[in-house]
C-alpha cells in the first residue's frame, strides 16, 4: 500500500527524481537559453486557442510540431476568460490548461503570453471592456483601480499555470510580461516592476520572465526592465543584424530572441488582404537562424475572429472575422507554400520529424440555403431584449448599460416635423456605426470618424431609432480605452435630443433560444431596415466522412453577423471586402438534425428584390477588396511595420 501511494505522489510531481532535474534559464556568459543544463534554441510558432475550435487543436499541433517547431507561442486574453467581473470561463474552448497539456503530450514547448495586455488583433487587446465602468480607469498603469483588477485576475490565471511550468513537469519555458509596452505612451516603470513581482509571487523565482518590443533603441527604452529578459520583434526584408544589435542595446548578454517574426500580417476592413511572399519570408528567417537567434514566427496559424473578438487600429478601422494572416497555416488549417517553405529552411539548422503530415482537412460545397425574413429588431425587440429599455435624459455608453459587445438600440422621439433635417453627432460620438430608423423608414447610416451628418425626415412623435454596432474595440495604442455606443449627444439640427430608452441587445441568447417570427407587414423599404433571416439545411446522406469544414458566402447581402446552430460565426460585410466568405468548422455542424442559419443583415438584403439565400462554397475568397482605402493602408503596414502587427 505505501509503494502504491509513492508512486502515486511521484507522478504527481512531488519528488520526483524527473520532474527535479528539469529547468529552464539563461546562460549569459554563453549568450543562450540553458535547458536541463544544456545549450538550447527554440524555433516556435504563434498560435492563438481562443482563435481555433478546440476540437481541431490537434490537428494543428501536429502540424506545428511536424514543421519542426520546438514551442508554440500563445496569448492569453483576459476577455476571453473574465467577460464579466469575477465570474471566469476556463471550459469548452477557454479550456487553457488542455490546451497546455495537449501542446506538452505532442511534444512542443509553450512560451506563454500570459497578459494582461496582448495587442493580438484581439478586442481591446485583451482587456476586459467593463474596466471602462471606471471612466477615469488609466489603463496599462499604476492606476490603483487597474492594478486591483489586474491583480484579482492574475490570482486566477497564474496559479493555474504554476502546475504547467517546465520545472514543475509541464511545457512553458518562458512567461511573458505585459506586451510591446514600449509603444504605449505611459511609460511607467513602477507598473512594470508591479507585475513582475505579483508573477514572481505566483510563478517562483525560477521562470524566465520576458517582454517583447519592436526592434528600436526607442521602443525598448520604455519596454524594458531589469529582471526581465528583453526580446524584440521584426519581419521578413528587415535587416536582421541591425535589429539583433538593438535588442543587444537592451540585453548585452544572453540568447537573441525574435519573438514575432512576422509570415504575414493583419487585414481591416476596406483594405487589401495582406500578403507576404514565402520566398521573402524563408529568406529572413534562415537568416535569423544562421545569426544563431531563437525565433517565433507569428503568426503560424491566424484562425477566426469568431462572433465579435476582433479589434481595431487607429485613425478607426476595424479587422475583420478572418485571422488568416497569410500564414503557413491557413485559417482553416490547411497547409501552404509557405509551410513547406518554412520547413525546408528549418531541416537545414535542426533535425525536423519524420512521417506523415496531417493532410488539409477536406471542404464540402453544401450549396445554397434559402432564408425567409423572422422579423425586424423591431418587431423582436421584446425577446432581444428581455429586461426591457434603460431610460436616461442623454445617452449611454455600453458599458454604462453594461453591454460589452454586440449591439444596442437607442430610441427617442423627434421633437418636431423634419424633412431633410440634419442629424449629427458631436465629437464624433458614434461608436462605432448607427443604422437609423424612424418608425419603420430607414434612414441611412453614421459612422465612426467617417459619416457624422444625416438627413432625417420624419413626424413629430415619431421614434427615432439607432441601431449602434460595436465593430472591435482598439487593441493597440493609447486609445485602448475605447468606450462603445453613443458616446456624446445627438444633435437634430440646432437641438440636443434626450429623453432616450436604450435597449441593451443580448441576440446570442436569443438566437440560441430560437427567434419566433414576427414579421411585420409589408412596407417598400423594409429589406433596408436591421432585420433577422433564417434558414435550415441538412448534411447529404451516403458520403462518407460529412460533416465537413466549408465556407459561407453572402451574395448580394450588405453587412451584418451569422450564427449557425447558435454559434456566432462572425461579422460579414462583403460590400467592403477583403473577406466575403467566412470559414465554418465542421464541428459546429451536426449530420442528425437540421442545421440553423441566422443571419442579422444590418443595411440591405436581396430577399424582396431577388432570390433570398446564403451560399456555402469549398473555397475562401479573402482578398476581394470592393472598397479599398489607400490613404489609411499605409498607416498600418509601412508605419507600423515592423514595430507592431
Amino acid at each position: 500500500m505505501f509503494a502504491l501511494l509513492l508512486l502515486q505522489l511521484l507522478h504527481a510531481g512531488f519528488g520526483s527524481p524527473v520532474t527535479s532535474q528539469r529547468s529552464f534559464g539563461i546562460d549569459y556568459a554563453h549568450n543562450c537559453f540553458l535547458k536541463d543544463g544544456k545549450p538550447f534554441r527554440y524555433i516556435s510558432g504563434s498560435f492563438h486557442y481562443s482563435r481555433v475550435p478546440r476540437y481541431y487543436w490537434k490537428d494543428r499541433l501536429l502540424k506545428m510540431k511536424m514543421a519542426g517547431l520546438d514551442a508554440i507561442q500563445t496569448y492569453v486574453p483576459w476577455n476571453f476568460h473574465e467577460v464579466e467581473p469575477g465570474v471566469y470561463n476556463f471550459a469548452g474552448d477557454r479550456d487553457l490548461e488542455s490546451f497546455l497539456r495537449l501542446a506538452d503530450e505532442i511534444g512542443l514547448l509553450v512560451i506563454l503570453r500570459a497578459g494582461p495586455y496582448i495587442c493580438a488583433e484581439w478586442d481591446m487587446g485583451g482587456l476586459p471592456a467593463w474596466l471602462l465602468e471606471k471612466e477615469t480607469i488609466a489603463l496599462r498603469s499604476s492606476d490603483a483601480d487597474y492594478l486591483a483588477a489586474v491583480e484579482r485576475w492574475m490570482g486566477v490565471l497564474l496559479p493555474k499555470m504554476k502546475v504547467h511550468l517546465y520545472q514543475n513537469g509541464g511545457p512553458i519555458i518562458m512567461v511573458q510580461v505585459e506586451n510591446e509596452y514600449g509603444s504605449y505612451f505611459a511609460c511607467d516603470f513602477d507598473y512594470l516592476r508591479y507585475l513582475q513581482s505579483l508573477f514572481h509571487q505566483h510563478l517562483g523565482d525560477e521562470v524566465v520572465l520576458f517582454t517583447t518590443d519592436g526592434a528600436s533603441k526607442f521602443l525598448l527604452r520604455c519596454g524594458t526592465l531589469q529582471g526581465l529578459y528583453s526580446t524584440v520583434d521584426f519581419g521578413p526584408g528587415a535587416n536582421v543584424t541591425a535589429s539583433f544589435l538593438n535588442q543587444r542595446h537592451a540585453e548585452p548578454n544572453g540568447p537573441l530572441v525574435n519573438s514575432e517574426f512576422y509570415t504575414g500580417w493583419l487585414d481591416h476592413w476596406g483594405h487589401r488582404h495582406s500578403v507576404i511572399s514565402s520566398s521573402l519570408v524563408a529568406k529572413t528567417l534562415s537568416e535569423i537562424l544562421a545569426h544563431g537567434g531563437n525565433v517565433n514566427m507569428y503568426m503560424f496559424i491566424g484562425g477566426t475572429n469568431f462572433g465579435y473578438w476582433n479589434g481595431a487600429n487607429m485613425p478607426y478601422a476595424a479587422q475583420p472575422t478572418s485571422y488568416d494572416y497569410d500564414a503557413p497555416l491557413s485559417e482553416a488549417g490547411d497547409l501552404t507554400k509557405k509551410y513547406f517553405a518554412i520547413r525546408e529552411v528549418i531541416a537545414m539548422y535542426k533535425t525536423i520529424p519524420q512521417g506523415p503530415i496531417p493532410p488539409s482537412t477536406p471542404k464540402f460545397a453544401y450549396g445554397e440555403v434559402p432564408l425567409k425574413k423572422v422579423g425586424t429588431v423591431r418587431d423582436l425587440l421584446n425577446d432581444l431584449s428581455p429586461s426591457g429599455p434603460i431610460k436616461s435624459t442623454y445617452p449611454l455608453t455600453f458599458v454604462q448599460v453594461k453591454q460589452y459587445v454586440g449591439y444596442v438600440l437607442y430610441r427617442t422621439k423627434l421633437p418636431r416635423n423634419c424633412t431633410e433635417e440634419p442629424l449629427y453627432s458631436t465629437l464624433n460620438g458614434i461608436h462605432d456605426r448607427a443604422y437609423v430608423v424612424v418608425d419603420g423608414i430607414p434612414q441611412g447610416v453614421l459612422e465612426r470618424s467617417r459619416i457624422v451628418a444625416l438627413n432625417i425626415t420624419g413626424s413629430a412623435g415619431a421614434h427615432l431609432d439607432l441601431l449602434v454596432e460595436n465593430m472591435g474595440r482598439v487593441n493597440f495604442g493609447r486609445y485602448n480605452n475605447d468606450f462603445k455606443g453613443l458616446v456624446s449627444n445627438l444633435t437634430l439640427g440646432n437641438e440636443t435630443l434626450a429623453d432616450w430608452e436604450i435597449y441593451p441587445l443580448d441576440i446570442d441568447t436569443a438566437v440560441s433560444q430560437g427567434l419566433k417570427n414576427k414579421r411585420s407587414g409589408g412596407n417598400g423599404s423594409s429589406n433596408e431596415e436591421p432585420s433577422f433571416y433564417t434558414g435550415s439545411f441538412s448534411i447529404p446522406s451516403g458520403i462518407p466522412d460529412l460533416p465537413q469544414d466549408t465556407y459561407i458566402a453572402f451574395p448580394g447581402w450588405t453587412k451584418g453577423q451569422i450564427w449557425i446552430n447558435g454559434f456566432n460565426l462572425g461579422r460579414y460585410w462583403p460590400t467592403r471586402g477583403p473577406q466575403l466568405t467566412l470559414f465554418v468548422p465542421s464541428n459546429i455542424l451536426v449530420s442528425s438534425f437540421l442545421n440553423n442559419v441566422t443571419v442579422l443583415e444590418l443595411e440591405k438584403s436581396p430577399c424582396g428584390a431577388q432570390k433570398c439565400f446564403v451560399e456555402f462554397v469549398d473555397k475562401p475568397v479573402l482578398n476581394a477588396t470592393l472598397h479599398y482605402e489607400s490613404s489609411t493602408e499605409k498607416l498600418f503596414t509601412k508605419d507600423l511595420w515592423p514595430n507592431h502587427r
